[in-house]
């Protein structure tokens, strides 16, 4: 897989709240530790799959995601924007923690071959393949370092509006992610999971939409 700018942490995340941190690793340990168990039934799917490409690629979506969420919940003073944050930060924990546990239970490594989003295609998605990454190789909706450097570095209204900012466009891109496991796999936990996503991350997208407009 070519080397790519994922949005990874861009130095270390300051002051975040020990208890999101919590929160956070508890959703992850207990869905690696039974809530993944109800896989996919009979054969496993292959490395290739949409079932194994959808686990790995929204897991590195939901991570950053989570990342963002601690990165904003640790400064703000706004509770609605604070409360926001705790649930992506520990809904999108749990989930990926349930998505490795797929993984680990396929028998598959947690990093494919293929370049990002190829299995949407396969999945009949129009915005699938290689073609549909950022220029710089990130998956669409993915902050870049540099966005998630002036996210720990602004404070008050600014940092909470860049915030949202960048996490409307994350999701944006996340739902149609998930639609595509809907529409290629049948798989019925992976089937589950995604039309989950779908509807949580299309609900919050209103919410932070509205949110924003209040604080522009």
């Amino acid at each position: 897989m070519p080397s790519t700018d994922e949005g990874g942490p861009a130095g270390p995340v300051r002051r975040v709240s020990a208890g999101l941190l919590a929160a956070a690793a508890l959703a992850v340990a207990t869905a690696g530790a039974g809530g993944w168990a109800i896989g996919h039934a009979g054969s496993s799917p292959s490395s290739t799959s949409v079932e194994a490409g959808f686990a790995r690629d929204m897991t590195t979506h939901h991570d950053q995601a989570v990342q963002m969420a601690m990165i904003i919940h640790a400064k703000t003073t706004d509770p609605d924007i604070r409360q926001l944050a705790y649930d992506i930060a520990t809904t999108q924990a749990h989930q990926s923690g349930q998505m490795m546990g797929w993984l680990r239970q396929w028998g598959l490594d947690a990093t494919g071959d293929e370049p990002r989003m190829a299995w949407m295609a396969r999945a009949g998605h129009d915005h699938g393949s290689s073609e549909g990454l950022q220029a710089d190789g990130r998956m669409p909706g993915m902050a870049s370092n540099a966005e998630l450097k002036r996210l720990q570095t602004l404070t008050g209204k600014a940092a909470d509006v860049h915030f949202l900012e960048l996490m409307i466009p994350h999701h944006e891109a996340g739902a149609p992610m998930a639609k595509a496991a809907v529409a290629g796999s049948d798989d019925p936990a992976v089937d589950d999971l995604a039309r989950s996503i779908v509807a949580s991350q299309t609900a919050e997208i209103v919410t932070m939409q509205e949110m924003l407009a209040e604080r522009q």
